[in-house]
């Protein structure tokens, strides 16, 4: 009898036990980004979280970290670690998963886009970039929603950007492969460096230059420190997407894959919207900061991509002609 009490109160402590971890346990996820957490992408990672929490009535906890920290500072290796499921969630953009999916260089294409609605064009349910998310779906990358981090303006300190010629013997730091060529289209030396490592590069004049979305980028992560002039050449095109475990996504119910993409899709267009509020009045705030700022004519312009077409003729064979035909055609119709 003694026993069989004993066996009824062990398997009574048990049950309390697992109601009460059950009870008190949340799933906690994490999500990697690139930037800084001063950037509209970690307030976009931020509000996923904060939407995450809510909508899954404190069943999942999101921990987002900066600065590609879980990839070891490295940012082409966080797209990676999420199709390995080594990673729950990472924001990143384009250029930076250019090396595991070439295809992705399409968005960046210099000169491809002139304006938001071209892009949004491309970036809508059912648009072009729908393909983007079939081909990374085959490495284990489930695209939740896009994002922003914007049109790529150029900073350095030697000297203002007007023409083509201007940019020749620059040394550059760029973000990924395409724009090693774009920049030898230009003359400049490109420098392919991880972006923890650039604005110390900047400041003690490893590197001349860099380019990057103003609202996302130059503003908060205070570049206008370390560099003097701006060109706002609006010469190629960044999304960012939010991206989960193909793995970890296929293994919830319909219900939460549907919540994980509205929560997604609303955090991103806040993310968005926050960006281009502050690109729309980013040029006046840079020039209150000290900075020389540029803005080229038409003909200026041309000229930029009259040098860059080499570029985009490279990259437009090997992301695909007809890939980048129906961003054109998508573009076209916004038009």
């Amino acid at each position: 009898m003694r026993l069989a009490a004993w066996g009824r109160l062990a398997r009574a402590t048990a049950l309390v036990s697992a109601l009460g971890t059950g009870a008190a346990m949340a799933e906690t996820l994490r999500l990697s980004h690139n930037t800084g957490d001063g950037t509209t992408w970690h307030q976009g990672a931020e509000r996923f979280g904060e939407l995450l929490a809510e909508r899954s009535d404190g069943e999942m906890e999101l921990r987002v970290f900066p600065n590609a920290q879980l990839a070891g500072g490295d940012q082409m290796r966080q797209a990676d670690m999420v199709g390995r499921g080594a990673l729950d969630f990472v924001m990143t953009s384009a250029i930076n998963v250019t090396p595991l999916v070439q295809e992705m260089a399409v968005f960046s294409l210099p000169y491809l886009y002139e304006n938001y609605a071209q892009v949004d064009a491309t970036t809508a349910d059912g648009g072009p970039a729908e393909a983007l998310r079939e081909i990374l779906r085959t490495k284990g990358i489930e695209v939740l929603a896009w994002g922003e981090n914007g049109f790529r303006e150029v900073t350095n300190n030697t000297r203002p950007i007007k023409s083509p010629e201007d940019m020749r013997g620059l040394n550059m730091r760029v973000a990924g492969p395409m724009y090693i060529d774009v920049m030898n289209a230009l003359g400049a030396n490109p420098q392919q460096m991880q972006w923890t490592e650039t604005l110390t590069a900047l400041q003690q004049g490893v590197v001349d230059g860099q380019e990057n979305p103003i609202g996302a980028v130059i503003i908060p992560q205070q570049v206008y420190e370390v560099q003097s002039y701006l060109t706002a050449w609006h010469y190629s095109y960044d999304p960012v997407f939010l991206g989960v475990s193909k793995a970890k996504f296929d293994a919830y119910d319909a219900e939460t894959q549907t919540m994980l993409r509205e929560v997604a899709a609303e955090a991103m267009a806040y993310q968005r919207q926050i960006t281009r509020e502050g690109t729309e009045t980013g040029l006046a705030f840079l020039r209150d900061k000290g900075m020389e700022v540029y803005e080229p004519t038409p003909e200026e312009l041309a000229a930029f991509r009259e040098a860059t077409q080499p570029a985009f003729d490279q990259w437009a064979e090997r992301v695909g002609p007809e890939l980048v035909a129906s961003f054109q055609d998508a573009i076209a119709q916004a038009e």
